[in-house]
């Protein structure tokens, strides 16, 4: 088994509830077959034939969503009442009116229910407690939003949010096709979709077609920008991202798909196909999300939060959110933070009380540091010198780091190696002058 489209959820990591809590949370949205006069009925269902409602692999978790409808299309329905409409008018001598024809057409849908075709279909969701992942395969939001509904029912105060990243991934797709650059670890494909922001809304979609740089940029020039694009991450996994964060027709290539063939039985298969899934695809997705700039923090204006998670209650009751309060103890609360940031370089100017309080100076030298104190400064400077070029993309394949690191050693970089940011991401090479 291998998701084909992922709607991507975050929860806390790790993520406390055990998998017998929540196959009991559950329980009470089991399936059952859809009786003869019901149109529609959902419930969750065993993963696997002849196990619970939550089938668990090495912590990783997956869940059923089961669906059953009854197919009367309305045409037929119409069909059938205007018959019957046409056998009254003929008996009563004249038509009936509005009133009367809408309870032609629902006892004419009850008499059709029991003898409507029943369609089944099946939405599968992963969990990952130890990550925070919560992913749905579902093509389109609203369908993910059934499975969604049903879940936050049974559990009580889920703490469920969407994903949320630094970056628009509309303006990060546009920069990878400007540049000719994919991030490190990946590379593009041969689908694209470019979409004018104006009134016109015009739209150029590349389908299995080379992408010529200079065409693309002609697109982008006149306003276009990429809303979905085709992928392959690490040659092991082809996908499409689009402008929703939604990650589309995920297909695993031969690296995968090509193991050994043992003599397992059903479930060992089924296991072993759930853990291979399951471990690139939360490989794959962390290196989208640091694609995108990392996850981002929502904080209110003027008010510093801790970044936990929203927490989902049932129905519509509001969503609680926790703050730091100042009981006395925020002073030392903002040395510890501080004693963290510094760990990756960073210079703390914290409020504490109405007054802006100093946290000590810029750490020397840690990883991910973008000044030129960073240990790997020198050699991001000789990666640029020696291809003549600045990209961010550049830095990131040469030196494996992330992509927030590579752009932090870029602007490091500027006004001593390379020139500012231009419009069109691209960045000037200064001349390097020998010493006399």
């Amino acid at each position: 088994m291998f998701f084909r489209n992922l709607q991507i959820y975050r929860l806390p990591a790790p993520w406390a509830m055990t998998a017998d809590a929540l196959a009991v949370a559950l329980a009470s949205q089991a399936f059952a077959p859809a009786s003869s006069n019901e149109l529609l009925r959902q419930g969750w269902s065993a993963p696997r034939p002849g196990g619970g409602l939550v089938h668990t692999v090495n912590q990783q978790m997956l869940l059923k969503l089961e669906t059953e409808k009854k197919l009367l299309p309305s045409t037929v329905i119409n069909q059938v009442a205007a018959a019957r409409a046409l056998e009254m008018e003929e008996a009563q001598g004249f038509a009936p009116g509005k009133k009367a024809m809408k309870e032609l057409k629902e006892r004419v849908a009850d008499e059709l229910l029991p003898r409507a075709f029943s369609i089944k279909a099946q939405t599968f969701c992963w969990i990952d407690p130890v990550g925070g992942w919560l992913v749905v395969d579902a093509a389109s939001p609203a369908k993910a939003d059934e499975a969604i509904k049903l879940l936050l029912k049974a559990v009580d105060r889920m703490p469920l949010e969407s994903l949320r990243v630094q970056r628009s991934p509309v303006g990060v797709m546009t920069e990878w096709l400007a540049t000719d650059e994919a991030p490190a670890g990946f590379t593009v494909d041969q689908d694209a979709t470019l979409r004018a922001t104006g009134e016109s809304k015009a739209q150029v979609a590349y389908k299995k077609h080379t992408l010529d740089p200079a065409d693309v940029r002609r697109h982008i020039d006149a306003g276009k920008q990429c809303t979905r694009l085709a992928m392959t991450w690490e040659s092991k996994i082809s996908f499409v991202l689009d402008e929703s964060l939604a990650v589309k027709s995920v297909k695993p290539l031969d690296v995968l798909t090509e193991r050994e063939i043992t003599s397992r039985n059903d479930e060992e298969r089924f296991d072993g196909d759930f853990m291979l899934m399951t471990g690139e695809l939360a490989k794959l997705l962390a290196d989208v999300v640091e694609a995108l700039g990392g996850e981002a923090v929502m904080e209110a204006p003027g008010e510093q939060k801790m970044p936990a998670p929203r927490t989902h209650a049932k129905g519509d009751e509001p969503v609680r959110e926790q703050r730091i309060v100042d009981d006395g103890t925020a002073l030392a609360a903002a040395r510890r933070l501080h004693q963290g940031l510094a760990k990756d370089g960073v210079t703390a100017t914290i409020t504490v009380s109405g007054r802006s309080v100093e946290l000590g100076a810029r750490a020397e030298g840690p990883p991910g540091d973008g000044s030129t104190t960073d240990p790997l400064y020198e050699q991001a400077v000789a990666v640029v010198r020696a291809n003549q070029r600045a990209s961010i993309s550049l830095v990131q394949r040469h030196l494996r780091v992330g992509y927030n690191r590579a752009a932090r050693l870029l602007e490091a970089m500027e006004g001593k190696v390379v020139g500012p940011m231009q419009s069109n991401g691209n960045r000037e090479l200064l001349i390097c002058r020998s010493p006399q």
